[in-house]
C-alpha cells in the first residue's frame, strides 16, 4: 500500500516566535513556503554564512530536530508566513518521495559544517589555512618525530603521490625507506573493489591535506579524527560504530580538512560518489542517517564555539565535559557516577590549550573531589557536579561581558 506524505501547512504572525533557542524536544523542523524568517543565537560567535534571514525554500530546525538535542536557534517570523512542518518521523518518507529536498538539506548541513568547522578553527587555533596535498610532508613529518610510523609512512606516501615533483619529494622518500620496516600501512591507495575493509589500531584511513573520494561507515572498532596543529595533534573526535565520516570529500570535492586514524581495530564500509547518489535513491535509511549525524556535529561544532567564549580555562573544561554528557545522552542524575572515554590529554585537545596551561588545568580540575582519573580516563563521581560548576562558570562569563559592555558606554549625565 502506498504510504502517503501529509505535510501539515503551517501559519504565523508576523514577529511571532516559531522555535526558540534552548527549548528541549525538538521533534519537527520547518521549509519555508512563503514569508521571511529571522534565526539568532543567544551566542553569536559567527554570523551564518548568508546571513541570518532565511526566505521561500530554506529549512531550519533541521539540527535540533534529527540529533534530538535542544535547539541551538531562535526563529521568529519577520513577516506573515506560511511554513511547511515536517516530523522527525516523516523524514525518511520525505526523501524517499523528494531526493531533491534530502540532497539539498545534505548540500546546506556540509557547506554549513565547513564554514563552522573553519571559524572554530580560527578562534581555538587562530589559523585557517586550506589544507592541501604539500601540508601531508609536514603531517607526516610530525609523526615521524612522535616515531608514529604506520601514519608517517601513510602521509609521506600521499605526499609522494600527489606531489610527485615537490619540494621535499627526495626526503620523503629517503625517510619512507627508512621507516618501511616498521610501519604497517594499508590501502595506500584506496581500492575500488574492496567496500568492506579492515583498518589495525593505529593505521591511518585517510590524512589531511588529501585529494577525498570516499566516505565511511564504521562497522566495528572505533576511529579518531585529528589535525596537526601547532606541532601538535589535536583530538577533534573519537567515532563509534554506525558513524558516518569524510563525507565532506564526496559532497564537497574539497581536500580532507582532518586525518582519520583507527582508534581500535576497525571494520569499515567504503562509499564511492558514484555509489553515494545510488544509495541516496535506493536507501533512504542512509540519508536519514548521515542528516542525523550532520545535524550531531552541528550542534556540537555550536557547542564548541559557545565554549571558546568562556574565558576561564577550567570553565572551558567543565563546558567541555557537560558537552560529553550531552552528546552522549547521559542523564544528569544527581549521585550517578560516569567514566569518560577521553582523558586529561583528549580534554586538554578538546579545549584547544597548550599543554603548559592545560596540564594545570587539569590539576585544578582533579583538586575538585568529584574527579578521578582511572587508566587514563576520566571519571566523575556526580554528574551533576559538572552541570553545575559550568552554569557558574557560564554565569560569571555573562556577568563579565556585561561588565565590559558597560565599561565601553559613554556615561550620561
Amino acid at each position: 500500500m502506498e504510504n502517503p506524505l501529509q505535510l501539515a501547512f503551517v501559519n504565523f504572525k508576523k514577529d511571532s516566535y516559531i522555535i526558540v533557542e534552548g527549548k528541549q524536544n525538538a521533534d519537527r523542523f520547518y521549509i519555508i513556503r512563503s514569508g521571511k524568517v529571522r534565526i539568532s543565537k543567544e551566542v553569536e560567535v559567527v554570523e551564518e554564512e548568508g546571513g541570518n534571514t532565511l526566505g521561500p525554500g530554506d529549512f531550519f530546525g533541521v539540527v535540533s530536530t534529527m540529533s534530538s538535542h535542544s535547539h541551538i536557534e531562535t526563529a521568529q517570523a519577520m513577516t506573515d508566513c506560511t511554513l511547511i512542518c515536517v516530523q522527525r518521523e516523516q523524514f525518511g518518507l520525505l526523501i524517499e518521495k523528494n531526493t531533491p529536498v534530502a540532497m539539498k538539506i545534505i548540500m546546506g548541513f556540509s557547506k554549513r559544517m565547513r564554514y563552522l568547522d573553519e571559524a572554530l578553527m580560527r578562534l581555538t587555533i587562530k589559523n585557517s589555512t586550506e589544507a592541501d596535498p604539500s601540508h601531508l610532508f609536514r603531517v607526516a613529518e610530525y609523526y615521524a618525530r612522535q616515531s608514529l610510523y604506520n601514519q608517517a609512512f601513510y602521509a609521506y606516501y600521499q605526499y609522494l603521490k600527489f606531489c610527485p615533483m615537490g619540494q621535499y619529494a627526495v626526503v620523503a622518500k629517503e625517510r619512507m625507506d627508512k621507516i618501511k620496516p616498521y610501519s604497517k600501512a594499508v590501502y595506500l591507495d584506496g581500492s575500488t573493489e574492496e567496500f568492506n575493509r579492515f583498518y589495525p589500531k593505529d593505521t591511518m584511513v585517510f590524512s589531511e591535506g588529501m585529494p577525498g573520494s570516499e566516505l565511511y561507515i564504521i562497522q566495528k572498532g572505533s576511529v579518531k579524527i585529528t589535525k596537526i596543529m601547532d606541532n601538535s595533534e589535536v583530538l577533534l573526535a573519537v567515532l563509534k560504530p554506525g558513524d558516518i565520516f569524510g563525507e565532506m570529500a564526496i559532497l564537497e570535492n574539497k581536500p580532507r580538512s582532518a586525518s582519520a586514524v583507527a582508534f581500535e581495530d576497525a571494520y569499515l564500509l567504503a562509499v564511492n560518489k558514484a555509489n553515494f547518489e545510488r544509495m541516496v535513491q535506493s536507501q533512504p535509511q542512509i540519508v536519514t542517517r548521515l542528516t542525523t549525524l550532520l545535524s550531531e556535529r552541528i550542534w556540537f561544532i555550536y557547542k564548541q564555539l559557545a565554549n571558546t567564549l568562556i574565558s576561564d580555562p577550567l570553565g572551558r573544561m567543565y563546558d567541555a565535559l557537560l558537552m560529553q554528557l550531552e552528546k552522549n545522552r547521559v542523564n544528569l542524575k544527581s549521585g550517578a557516577t560516569y567514566g569518560f572515554d577521553i582523558g586529561p590529554k583528549e580534554l586538554i585537545g578538546l579545549v584547544g590549550l597548550s599543554s603548559g596551561e592545560g596540564n594545570m588545568t587539569i590539576r585544578k580540575l582533579l583538586e575538585n573531589n568529584k574527579f578521578r582519573i582511572t587508566e587514563n580516563k576520566l571519571v566523575v563521581l556526580d554528574v551533576t557536579e559538572i552541570e553545575k560548576q559550568t552554569e557558574y562558570y557560564r554565569k560569571m562569563q555573562k556577568i563579565e561581558k556585561a561588565r565590559k559592555e558597560g565599561a565601553s558606554q559613554p556615561s550620561s549625565f
